[in-house]
C-alpha cells in the first residue's frame, strides 16, 4: 500500500467513524434528554450511510478515482450465493435460538410476555381473538422478516456495505492476510458500535451480565462472524447488492427470538436468544471460522 494510498485509507476511517459517532451520540441525545425516538431512528438511518460517505470522500475528491465497487450483479453461477444472502441470516438466527433455548430450556416462554410487556396486554389480547396465538405471531413475524424484510432492510443497509465490505476489507485482506484481515475488520466493525451500545444499551440493553463491558467485546465477536460471511458472499459475487442484502436480512432476523422470551430475562441477553448473543451467535460463528479455513487450505 502506497503513502497516498494509507493517507486515503486513514482518511475513510476519519469520516466513517467521525460522522457516523457524531450522529450516534447526537441521536442518542435526542433519545436520552427528550425521548425523541424519530430523531434517534433519523440518526441511526444516517449513521448507516457514513462509511459509504468516507468512500466518497476518499475514492472522489482525494483520490479523483473509481470507487472500485461492484453494483452489477450477475446472477449466471451465482444465485446460489444470492439466495444463501436472502435466507442464511434467517436460518442461522433461527440455529442459534434453538441451541439457546436447548442449554437454557427454562428461559422458552410462548405464553406472548414479551409481546405484552412491548405491546400491551390489550394487543396480546386482539391477537387471541383473532385466533393468533404467540407462537403463531413469532411464526407468522419470522415468515415476514425472511420474505421482504430483508429487501427493505438492504437498501439502508448498503451505506455499510460500500464502506466495510466493498473499500475496507480488500485492503486490510491485502495488508493482514484473510483471516487476520477479517479479524481485525470485524473488531473494527464491532467498536463502530460502541456509543450506541453504552448510551442506549444498543443490542442488549443496559443491565445484562457483565455490563457495559462484556457486551463490547462480545459483540466485536459477533462482528467478526457476520463480517467473514459477508466478505465471503462478496467475494463469491463481486457484487455489493449481495452481502448488502444478507446485512438486511440479518437486521430482519435479529430480533424474532425475542417474541419467545420473558423480558425479566433481559439479564442474559449476552447470551441470547438473539445472534449477537455468545451462545445464539456460535452457527454463525462456526460457518464464518469454517469458510475461512477452507479458503486458506485453498490457496495453499
Amino acid at each position: 500500500m502506497s503513502t497516498k494510498e494509507k493517507q486515503g485509507f486513514a482518511l475513510y476511517f476519519l469520516f466513517a467513524f467521525g460522522l457516523a459517532w457524531l450522529c450516534q451520540v447526537g441521536g442518542c441525545m435526542a433519545l436520552l434528554q427528550q425521548g425523541n425516538t424519530a430523531l434517534y431512528q433519523i440518526a441511526l438511518l444516517a449513521t448507516m450511510f457514513c462509511p459509504a460517505v468516507g468512500v466518497l470522500v476518499v475514492c472522489k475528491i482525494w483520490r479523483h478515482q473509481p470507487m472500485g465497487i461492484g453494483w452489477k450483479p450477475y446472477f449466471k453461477g451465482r444465485v446460489k450465493y444470492y439466495l444463501l444472502a436472502w435466507f442464511g441470516p434467517m436460518v442461522l438466527t433461527l440455529l442459534g435460538m434453538a441451541l439457546y433455548f436447548a442449554v437454557f430450556p427454562s428461559r422458552l416462554d410462548t405464553t406472548g410476555s414479551y409481546l405484552a410487556a412491548t405491546a400491551g396486554e390489550t394487543a396480546l389480547q386482539q391477537l387471541e381473538q383473532q385466533g393468533i396465538t404467540p407462537v403463531n405471531y413469532f411464526l407468522i413475524s419470522a415468515a415476514q422478516a425472511a420474505a421482504y424484510a430483508p429487501f427493505i432492510n438492504m437498501i439502508p443497509a448498503v451505506g455499510e456495505e460500500i464502506g466495510w465490505r466493498g473499500y475496507m476489507m480488500p485492503r486490510l485482506k491485502e495488508r493482514f492476510g484473510l483471516l487476520n484481515g477479517r479479524l481485525l475488520g470485524g473488531i473494527i466493525w464491532g467498536v463502530w458500535h460502541w456509543p450506541l451500545m453504552l448510551m442506549v444499551g444498543y443490542e442488549y440493553g443496559t443491565s445484562y451480565l457483565g455490563a457495559p463491558v462484556l457486551g463490547l467485546v462480545v459483540f466485536c465477536v459477533f462482528c467478526f462472524a457476520l463480517n467473514t460471511l459477508l466478505d465471503w458472499l462478496y467475494e463469491r459475487t463481486s457484487c455489493i447488492w449481495a452481502p448488502a442484502l444478507a446485512h438486511g436480512a440479518i437486521n430482519a432476523a435479529g430480533g424474532i427470538p425475542v417474541l419467545l422470551i420473558d423480558p425479566a430475562d433481559a439479564y442474559y441477553a449476552i447470551l441470547g436468544p438473539m445472534p449477537v448473543g455468545l451462545i445464539a451467535m456460535l452457527p454463525a460463528l462456526a460457518a464464518a471460522v469454517g469458510l475461512t479455513l477452507h479458503e486458506i487450505k485453498q490457496e495453499q
